[in-house]
């Protein structure tokens, strides 16, 4: 990483030493905010590239103050990687049902975080400079949106609207993990009236017509899916 802003959230001050210390190693300039009200106001005043955000805070907490960046324009697009000690299966979809780029559970390996988010920061530099027609080309997989065709090692594969959607979704995001809502969301729009139980029964038909490039589509249990990085 080369001079990223990280703006790290936590009430507990050795938590932010640490995360201050292991991040300023890798050359990202960092600040810090032991409170909500502090990171929305700091987040506003000089937009970081990603906040490292603690849920347990005091006052407005830390599922709050992401729903808030992520409903501002101003503040929408900054990443948000949450640091947690709630790491159950339930907390981790709500985070990122509402919006969070990735989620790491305390206790915690500063490395781990490091790489966290310096894959974060990767993935949202793609998405911000990516095109909706743009080809993707990832692994085996060549997907032309403009002309609705996927093709692995050169061969077309005979995809169903939906399915051709799922697919381009998730490989213009390899590594990045989606609930089953989110996936929907960014398919089919807020309003498509489908079951969790659909949005995996797109992904077995998906899985069968791709063959062995398949196995690129994993599935994150008890959060959603990803396309292998």
């Amino acid at each position: 990483m080369t001079r990223e802003k990280i703006l790290v959230v936590d009430d507990e001050e050795d938590i932010l030493e640490l995360v201050r210390y292991n991040l300023a190693k890798e050359g990202c300039q960092v600040a810090l905010a032991a409170t909500g009200e502090e990171a929305l106001a700091a987040v506003v005043a000089e937009p970081p590239d990603l906040v490292v955000l603690d849920l347990m805070l005091p006052g407005v907490d830390g599922m709050e103050v992401c729903r808030r960046l992520r409903s501002d324009p101003r503040t929408s697009n900054v990443c948000i990687v949450m640091l947690t000690a709630k790491g159950r299966e339930a907390d981790i979809v709500a985070g990122l049902e509402l919006g969070a780029d990735d989620y790491v559970t305390k206790p915690f390996s500063p490395r781990v975080l490091t790489a966290r988010v310096r894959a974060a920061l990767r993935r949202r530099s793609r998405q911000a400079i990516g095109d909706e027609d743009a080809e993707v080309a990832v692994h085996d997989l060549l997907i032309r949106p403009r002309r609705h065709e996927a093709l692995v090692r050169g061969t077309p594969v005979d995809l169903t609207f939906t399915e051709f959607r799922i697919l381009h979704f998730l490989a213009s995001r390899p590594g990045w993990v989606f609930t089953r809502q989110q996936i929907v969301n960014a398919v089919r729009g807020d309003d498509y009236p489908v079951t969790d139980r659909s949005v995996d029964v797109q992904i077995v038909g998906l899985r069968k017509k791709l063959g062995p490039a398949g196995k690129l589509i994993e599935t994150v249990r008890g959060v959603g899916y990803r396309f292998k990085e």
